[in-house]
């Protein structure tokens, strides 16, 4: 019995591979590397003295896919495959839903044609929008995401579970808040391409002397220091979780399944907050510029993960500092490697 993780060599893919594993599951990764690097295979057989097995290739092949569900017992999936950069969804839309749902729809033939059951979303907060109020918890209402890639995510959400319910399937929607930090080995972490998108990379970056300064979109924000608040979760607890939401699908007895689980710590940071707390944690300068707000941003989002911790028994419990420390220990390890 194996499960597919596809997108397994990225960021968040890498990171729950590696949990996979250690809890004895047989792996199969598919991924493009149009967002991650063939070492980070070799990097997670290090950390876990195991080798997933291991194809590249896009998943709107279809024909390719079905020889990797021929070759394996598949029993799961855990999708990651997606592109993800919000602002380059707004310029090229067409791709952003090409990529992140025909690859989706595809393995979902598969599994309706081989009868397969249980599978993993990578999923968002993006389509809660702005909330209205805070915390957020599962039942807080959806609003229309500002960008093309939230609205993939919740278009994607939308197909799994008719999906389910059309062929009494089991599904887990995993909606992330801020995912920060790396493997505490060193050996996995985020590998942005040019100048990252998400906050934490870019005051990694910064630090390192990569980028001159960060710059922080706004410190108008109705929040106490004026900058955007947001709930920012370590990886390695991040993918635990995607093990603990496997192993609750599998053990269920239900025909058909749609759970949804909002991953966060229940604590929001602002923008300066994270800076502070970085250069505390690694005892290094971050220097910033204010600059005028992003279109589309939202002021604060942080979760309610009470039901995650009460049906998966699972929590998010490293802290802000402790996860940007192994931030800084994945960057000196990428420059190691020159």
């Amino acid at each position: 019995m194996a499960i597919l993780v596809t997108g397994g060599l990225g960021y968040i893919g890498s990171h729950t591979v590696v949990e996979l594993l250690n809890n004895n599951f047989e792996v199969v990764i598919v991924d493009d590397l149009s967002n991650s690097e063939k070492f980070i295979l070799d990097n997670i057989e290090e950390v876990t003295g195991k080798r997933p097995y291991f194809f590249p290739f896009d998943l709107k092949r279809k024909e390719l896919l079905a020889q990797v569900f021929d070759a394996f017992d598949i029993t799961g999936c855990i999708n990651f495959a997606a592109f993800k950069a919000v602002g380059e969804s707004q310029e090229k839309p067409l791709d952003y839903y090409e990529n992140n749902l025909f690859s989706l729809i595809n393995i979902l033939q598969e599994f309706k044609q081989r009868n397969i059951s249980n599978f993993i979303f990578s999923s968002s907060c993006t389509v809660y929008g702005q909330a209205d109020q805070m915390p957020i918890e599962e039942s807080t209402p959806l609003k229309t995401p500002e960008s093309s890639y939230g609205k993939t995510k919740q278009m994607g959400e939308e197909i799994l579970k008719d999906f389910a319910v059309a062929h009494h399937k089991k599904i887990a929607l995993l909606r992330y808040f801020n995912p920060i930090g790396a493997h505490p080995s060193a050996l996995l972490g985020e590998l942005p391409i040019g100048v990252p998108n998400n906050l934490v990379p870019y005051v990694t970056q910064t630090a390192a002397g990569i980028r001159e300064k960060l710059n922080i979109w706004g410190n108008d924000y109705p929040t106490e220091d004026g900058t955007a608040i947001r709930d920012y979760i370590y990886v390695v607890d991040l993918a635990k979780a995607h093990v603990k939401a496997l192993q609750k699908l599998m053990a269920s007895d239900e025909e058909t399944v749609i759970d949804i689980f909002n991953l966060g710590t229940g604590r929001g940071s602002s923008v300066l907050e994270v800076v502070e707390a970085y250069e505390r944690a690694n005892n290094v300068a971050v220097p910033y510029q204010i600059c005028e707000r992003r279109a589309g941003d939202i002021t604060i989002a942080y979760a309610n993960a009470d039901k995650a911790e009460r049906e998966l028994g699972w929590k998010a419990d490293t802290t802000l500092e402790e996860a940007l420390r192994t931030t800084w220990e994945w960057q000196k390890y990428l420059e190691s490697r020159g």
